[in-house]
């Protein structure tokens, strides 16, 4: 891999994390971004490592790595700097770390190497933020058993998604001792749609819950928890604490995750007299080959063309998009044969939402 690449690589993600609230990892990458450059040990780690492509999320998987020494004891010096793991930033210096991680990196290459075969799955809990959203307003009557089908699963986190804690600006929803609370929810008010919903389910019915993914996390194992929590920024506190509260749901709240991609999963789903089939997804489609989506689309058609009034089906999706003002992450709905329907835009973590995107239209 050409070292000017991955370096371009790199500070592309740093663009992002900064853009999306982790001026640490901003910092972090743009560091390693120049270190790559001048052939440092970011450079020994990555650039000569081919069992993974410098595109395929290269920088997240690298960061993800030396997070995990750090939650796991192993990198004290690092975990100093970092509030996931009990450290503390650096006022006006998000690259303080710098020196620690370069350190760890080069004592640790073969550690940081074995992680960067793996996806960075972080199975972000506030994107059931918009999933509940739209299964509150497609389900049409109290108490109708919902059988839950998530395509990208990862650990089976948003399996759970009912037993969490919403709340925004005169809305408030799900359990209220849940672990997981999931506060400014919605901006700049909560739509119409979803407050008819949430008057309409006092609670929701899940009797089934079951999801694929190719490679999924065992939330309950203490490796699969780790991985969880390294790949969530060490600088977001929010997004940790809805992750811990999730884990603890996991915990009580049994949900079945599958090896297998989206359309052989698809496969072995049919719709059921008395319930409502629902199959969701979350900022998954782009890592599904095109061709194999074409087959999960096959398989989607099938079901909604299955549906009866006795045994409906519904697909939720929050994926990237297009609207009117540009490119975003959207919510939509599609009941049966039905047309799509257009919810709501978010930021790609899930909060905030915004229900005024219906208004402008998608492409």
């Amino acid at each position: 891999m050409p070292r000017e690449h991955v370096a371009r690589v790199f500070r592309q993600q740093a663009g992002a994390c900064g853009r999306l609230g982790s001026p640490l990892y901003a910092a972090l990458l743009e560091r390693a971004a120049r270190d790559i450059e001048l052939g440092g040990p970011c450079a020994d780690t990555v650039t000569d490592y081919h069992a993974v492509a410098v595109d395929d999320a290269l920088p997240l998987r690298f960061l993800g790595g030396a997070h995990a020494l750090a939650l796991s004891g192993r990198a004290p010096e690092l975990a100093a700097h970092l509030p996931s793991a009990g450290g503390a930033l650096t006022p006006d210096r998000p690259d303080a770390a710098w020196p620690a991680l370069r350190a760890v990196i080069t004592e640790e290459r073969d550690w940081i190497r074995r992680w960067l075969t793996r996806p960075p799955q972080t199975n972000e809990v506030g994107r059931s933020n918009l999933l509940v959203a739209a299964l509150l307003h497609t389900v049409p009557t109290p108490q109708l058993p919902v059988r839950l089908f998530e395509l990208g699963s990862s650990g089976g986190l948003n399996l759970r998604a009912e037993q969490f804690r919403y709340e925004a600006d005169r809305y408030a929803w799900g359990p209220l001792d849940s672990a997981v609370r999931l506060t400014d929810s919605w901006a700049p008010e909560v739509p119409r749609w979803l407050r008819a919903g949430a008057t309409r389910h006092q609670a929701l019915r899940v009797v089934e819950r079951r999801g694929c993914d190719p490679a999924p996390i065992d939330p309950l194992s203490a490796e699969g928890s780790l991985a969880l929590r390294a790949y969530v920024w060490p600088d977001q506190r929010e997004r940790m604490a809805r992750l811990e509260g999730a884990l603890r749901i996991a915990a009580k709240v049994p949900a079945t995750v599958q090896t297998a991609g989206a359309a052989e999963f698809l496969s072995t789903v049919d719709v059921e007299p008395g319930t409502l089939t629902v199959v969701w997804h979350s900022v998954m489609r782009q890592y599904v080959p095109a061709d194999e989506w074409v087959a999960v689309e096959a398989e989607l058609a099938r079901l909604a063309a299955s549906a009866t009034p006795d045994a409906g089906f519904a697909h939720l999706a929050f994926e990237p998009g297009r609207t009117d003002d540009g490119a975003a992450f959207w919510l939509s709905a599609r009941v049966g044969t039905g047309p799509e329907r257009l919810l709501a835009s978010a930021h790609p973590h899930g909060l905030p939402a915004d229900g005024r995107v219906a208004a402008r239209g998608a492409r």
